[in-house]
């Protein structure tokens, strides 16, 4: 019998990847970031000096990118490109400034989650994005929507890029994810949208283990209804 897929959207900073691994662990699935492709495919381009305002030179580097994603020991996906190990790079600033222009070719796109469809196609997965619901698994046995007041989610997000040695400002990250949350949820192809089926989780007051809780407490009951 075909393992169940779970899906969780949400815009940045609103907790999905952190929540997503961790529930990925306790309900034994595997997890997958698909957030991290897009991200990967803008390092390179960045890499190769692609000009970004050329869609044609960013669909030929999607069709041809050697994108590798195993799982850690922590359950945190290791980004490879070509075999290097890139899972620092692409949370860099400068791809975070880049990866909605590249997340909203369609031609681009439609590569990238056409793998993301082929590792899911036996089950047993967990992924998080911002249109897995609605477009990478319109199927998935269960859909969460994350979400959370701008102001949290860019606290979050700066706090997480200052661990990280990143040199900037709360309000420029601030400005950052409302460009981001724009260009997302207004993009012509698959743009960032909670799935009518989807159960919608406002994680602005809750701490991360409230929220993981809440997602394993939601799919263990659907999943013992249908036994």
């Amino acid at each position: 019998m075909k393992d169940i897929n779970v899906a969780v959207d949400g815009p940045a900073g609103a907790g999905k990847s952190t929540a997503a691994r961790e529930v990925a662990s306790r309900l034994n699935l595997k997890y997958l970031d698909t957030g991290a492709m897009y991200r990967a495919l803008t390092w390179k381009a960045i890499i190769e000096n692609i000009d970004f305002q050329n869609p044609e030179e960013i669909i030929n580097l999607a069709a041809v990118i050697n994108i590798d994603i195993k799982n850690g020991s922590d359950g945190s996906n290791l980004v490879y490109i070509d075999g290097i190990d890139v899972t620092q790079e692409i949370r860099t600033p400068a791809v975070n400034g880049k990866v909605s222009i590249v997340s909203k070719i369609p031609e681009a796109r439609g590569k990238l989650v056409a793998r993301q469809q082929k590792i899911a196609e036996d089950g047993g997965f967990i992924m998080d994005g911002r249109d897995i619901g609605t477009n990478v698994l319109p199927g998935a046995d269960f859909k969460f929507f994350l979400t959370a007041s701008l102001e949290v989610r860019a606290q979050r997000r700066y706090m997480e890029l200052k661990e990280k040695g990143c040199n900037i400002t709360l309000e420029d990250v601030k400005k950052e994810i409302s460009m981001r949350d724009k260009i997302d949820k207004g993009r012509e192809v698959a743009p960032l949208i909670a799935a009518k089926d989807a159960d919608l989780i406002d994680t602005t007051h809750m701490n991360i283990e409230d929220v993981i809780q809440e997602i394993v407490r939601k799919v263990n009951k659907l999943k013992a209804g249908r036994t």
